[in-house]
């Protein structure tokens, strides 16, 4: 996972949380992670990561906090955790 993909995964569990994230961001993120993606339409993404699966919808101007903290809440699950398997 390249400086980038690390960043955007480090930023989603930062306080205060972010409102500036874009799907496209997160998409890119599971794709280096090892995720499954399929776009289900309407801006909807499916991700199979680790057994777990999650669909996250993201509009024009970046992911609502709820989405950002379902991200956040699904990577947790998936036995991810950014300090330990991705430094900065």
């Amino acid at each position: 996972m390249n400086h980038k993909h690390r960043k955007v995964l480090h930023s989603l569990f930062s306080h205060p949380m972010p409102s500036n994230v874009h799907l496209h961001e997160v998409e890119s993120v599971f794709k280096e992670m090892g995720a499954d993606l399929s776009h289900s339409g309407h801006g909807r993404l499916l991700v199979n990561l680790n057994g777990n699966t999650a669909t996250f919808h993201g509009a024009d101007h970046g992911l609502s906090k709820d989405e950002v903290h379902n991200v956040r809440k699904f990577i947790e699950t998936c036995g991810v955790e950014p300090a330990r398997d991705y430094p900065l």
